[in-house]
């Protein structure tokens, strides 16, 4: 019986799950909801993530990662463990996978060895770390081998992770804890400075994706928003548009902006000289909020594309690491 190679981007919105010669077979959000009284988990994935901000007190729907990085270790193994056998079925379990988890570029050592280790409780025979932007460069089709400079900007839900690779290494990197859920946060503190409305982490993601942007739009969108009146604590319906977004995501885009102005400083004249030439690849869910391509493009003067597929690049990535960790 063949043991099977597993690739893993553990995400802080959502985990995704490569087999090798299936591609991406399952894509979860990273949310686990557990019984405080008896530590039993009740759901993990989509059907935890529907529990956010409903449930009663003896049950929480959380969130064991943050900003990348595990928050809490025995949690994230047991979600670990689930989305491994929902992905590959336990009559594979006879030869433990080799799976390859990617982080954050900016990871400690002691964060590393924590993802390893859950990875291995979780039921791996062997486990390969890989840098996040190492894996989105794979993953978006670029060969890292080459002694030639691509850029990569991958926009996550905790971290935006920007790096210069070249021949199979990261010549120059940051990571920056600010991305998709930022902009979540940024749109819920906008509707409560300016509007005296509260809303959720979901009604905030709903209005990033449906008029968020971060330049823009040649034609304004509007939305119905739902919240709660801070004034008179009752509910109430509200309208806004995709300016306002704009406005309210200026700060934490221009954050992102900055750090690949930070990288692009940093980078040796040849390969800065490469990049100009081939452009600035975008990937991650973040690279979907509609205009931050544009924005980063206007302010850098360079070429920026967004992968084919931003979602699954570095699980993609993590998945194919193993076979060029194994042709090296």
């Amino acid at each position: 019986m063949f043991s099977t190679d597993i690739g893993i981007d553990l995400g802080t919105a959502s985990v995704l799950v490569y087999v090798k010669g299936k591609g991406v077979v399952l894509r979860e959000p990273s949310v686990v909801a557990y019984d405080r009284n008896t530590e039993k988990i009740m759901a993990v994935g989509s059907e935890a993530r529907a529990m956010i901000g409903r449930t009663p007190d003896n049950i929480i729907a959380i969130r064991p990662l943050r900003q990348g990085v595990i928050s809490d270790y025995t949690v994230t193994e047991k979600m670990l463990k689930h989305f491994i056998n929902k992905a590959v079925g336990k009559q594979f379990f006879k030869p433990k996978p080799r799976i390859s988890v990617c982080v954050p570029s900016g990871v400690t050592e002691v964060e590393k060895k924590a993802v390893e280790d859950a990875t291995y409780q979780a039921g791996a025979r062997h486990v390969e770390i890989i840098e996040e932007p190492i894996a989105a460069a794979i993953g978006a089709g670029i060969d890292i081998s080459k002694a030639c400079g691509s850029m990569i900007v991958d926009i996550g839900g905790g971290t935006s992770d920007i790096a210069v690779i070249s021949l199979g290494g990261s010549v120059v990197s940051a990571s920056v804890k600010v991305a998709g859920d930022n902009f979540d946060e940024a749109i819920i503190r906008y509707m409560r400075k300016k509007h005296n409305l509260l809303i959720g982490e979901r009604t905030a993601e709903d209005i990033k994706i449906s008029i968020g942007t971060a330049y823009k739009r040649p034609e304004v969108l509007s939305m119905d928003v739902r919240g709660r009146n801070l004034v008179t604590g009752l509910p109430k319906t509200i309208t806004i548009t995709s300016d306002e977004t704009e406005e309210a995501l200026k700060e934490t885009t221009s954050q992102i902006v900055e750090a690949v102005h930070s990288v692009l400083e940093r980078t040796p004249p040849e390969l800065a000289a490469d990049i100009a030439d081939r452009g600035i690849v975008m990937t991650g869910g973040g690279s979907l909020l509609q205009g931050l391509d544009l924005l980063i493009q206007s302010k850098t003067g360079i070429t920026v594309m967004i992968a084919d597929d931003p979602l699954s690049s570095v699980a993609i990535g993590t998945g194919k690491y193993i076979e060029f960790y194994k042709s090296k």
